[in-house]
């Protein structure tokens, strides 16, 4: 059973403030079974938090940006992130942006316990304008790469246009 609740870490209530102003649905809950994310999981379309067994709370950026690139058509039935290497990308990409967004040093998210150790390696790309899933997340019309941008005469990613595909 889950419901929407505030959280007792000022950082994840924060972040799930956010989500919840853009569209994705958070809720406190009690996980039972350990989950690929420890404390997370996505159930039609929600990402369910358990607080207590929640090892990172920037995984909650993560888990939501599975739900946030997913096909809009599934995504209120979306039962678990996929491994499409592709969302994949684009959900590292858009949690980059979402801490961004919230002014979270990013290494809360890319933390060395994820990202097979590679999390201080994908902060630092991301930071110095680079890090994979960008190109999709333009492809879906979330945010515009540098070029595109500069020709448009707006902001580039990590500023995004919208946060839902």
């Amino acid at each position: 059973m889950s419901e929407p609740a505030s959280f007792q870490d000022p950082l994840l209530q924060r972040m799930a403030e956010f989500l919840r102003g853009i569209g994705i649905e958070v809720r406190a809950a009690t996980l039972d079974a350990d989950t690929p994310c420890p404390g997370l999981w996505v159930e039609r379309g929600a990402v369910l938090v358990d607080e207590a067994r929640l090892a990172y709370p920037g995984d909650l950026l993560h888990e939501a940006g599975h739900v946030a690139v997913c096909d809009p058509a599934a995504r209120a039935g979306l039962a678990a992130v996929t491994d499409d290497p592709g969302e994949e990308m684009a959900a590292i990409a858009w949690s980059y942006a979402a801490a961004r967004q919230l002014g979270i040093d990013p290494t809360v998210v890319f933390h060395d316990a994820g990202y097979v150790s590679g999390g201080g390696y994908l902060a630092s790309a991301f930071d110095a304008g680079g890090g994979p899933g960008t190109p999709l997340l333009a492809w879906f019309g979330m945010t515009l790469e540098t070029r595109a941008a500069a020709e448009a005469g707006a902001s580039p990613f990590p500023h995004m246009m919208r946060w839902l595909r």
